[in-house]
């Protein structure tokens, strides 16, 4: 499948989404009028996680050894650089957007080719932003969420945003093919061996946990928007959106026993969540595809 068929059958895909979402809104969260559609591809890509994905992650963990994983890690996090500075600059943040192509300058160069992380060392920090935080910092909301099979969880904004990403990711420009698919499903690999401790803390946290994890994206990805300061948004206990079952786990991970949060600041990401959305993020296996 090209690229181009790949990101034609996306935007097909979710306009076909977003009507049936239309037609069959019977989730109990406004943000979420796909949840029939969304828990099967939830259960879809865990089933594949739980049968592929985590199993080879394990043994990609245990028998590579961590500066080897490191290297691996550095190297994709390195071009990855390039788009982010691309993505800081649309948002308005030209320092941001320098320190990222600096960063790519110097691991390219003295880290050869990205293996070693010397512009972190050097103080330089390394950021995550992608098109769909642009489009949010342009002031596009969420839209519905939304689960995609391997793809997992995202937005109709976040969705769209992919599309762009797709196309500037460098991974899917590598020839000849099977050097292709064999970068990319080594990075989503990558990506899964450093969050099978997440993995474990949410089996034993989550009572259910396909609403653990929507609401830990949701909030993961509105953080990462305002580069971690959102704005305080009321909750309303008891209502439909918001269980107040769900929302005491909230109350819990979000603000420690004997700790106080000022009115004028928003609450620290909660680790549990956080991690939880990371998770999600990286999908076991990536669909194959070839750059058009």
């Amino acid at each position: 499948m090209t690229l181009k068929r790949l990101t034609r059958n996306l935007f097909v895909a979710l306009l076909l989404a977003g009507a049936a979402g239309c037609a069959t809104t019977t989730g109990s969260d406004p943000r979420d009028p796909l949840e029939p559609f969304n828990r099967a591809m939830y259960s879809f890509n865990d089933g594949f996680d739980q049968a592929i994905g985590k199993p080879i992650a394990t043994a990609y963990h245990d028998v590579l050894p961590e500066p080897a994983r490191m290297m691996i890690r550095n190297l994709f996090a390195n071009v990855a650089d390039l788009w982010i500075g691309a993505n800081n600059l649309m948002q308005g943040k030209p320092l941001d957007a320098m320190t990222d192509w600096t960063r790519f300058a110097i691991n390219s160069t003295f880290g050869l080719l990205g293996l070693m992380d010397f512009a972190s060392d050097m103080g330089l920090e390394k950021h995550d932003e992608d098109f769909g935080q642009t489009m949010g910092r342009w002031g596009m909301d969420d839209g519905a969420y939304v689960v995609w099979p391997f793809i997992g969880p995202s937005t109709a904004r976040d969705s769209v945003g992919l599309i762009p990403d797709l196309w500037i990711d460098p991974v899917w420009g590598i020839h000849p093919h099977s050097v292709r698919y064999a970068a990319a499903v080594l990075r989503a690999f990558s990506k899964r061996a450093d969050l099978l401790d997440a993995s474990r803390i949410l089996e034993e946290a989550a009572l259910d946990k396909y609403v653990f994890q929507r609401d830990a994206h949701l909030q993961r990805r509105k953080s990462l928007i305002y580069d971690g300061n959102p704005p305080r948004e009321p909750r309303i206990f008891g209502s439909e959106s918001e269980p107040r079952a769900q929302l005491d786990i909230h109350i819990a991970a979000e603000v420690p026993v004997a700790t106080v949060v000022p009115e004028t600041q928003p609450p620290a990401p909660a680790p549990a969540l956080d991690a939880a959305a990371q998770l999600l993020e990286q999908p076991a296996s990536p669909a194959p595809v070839s750059g058009g």
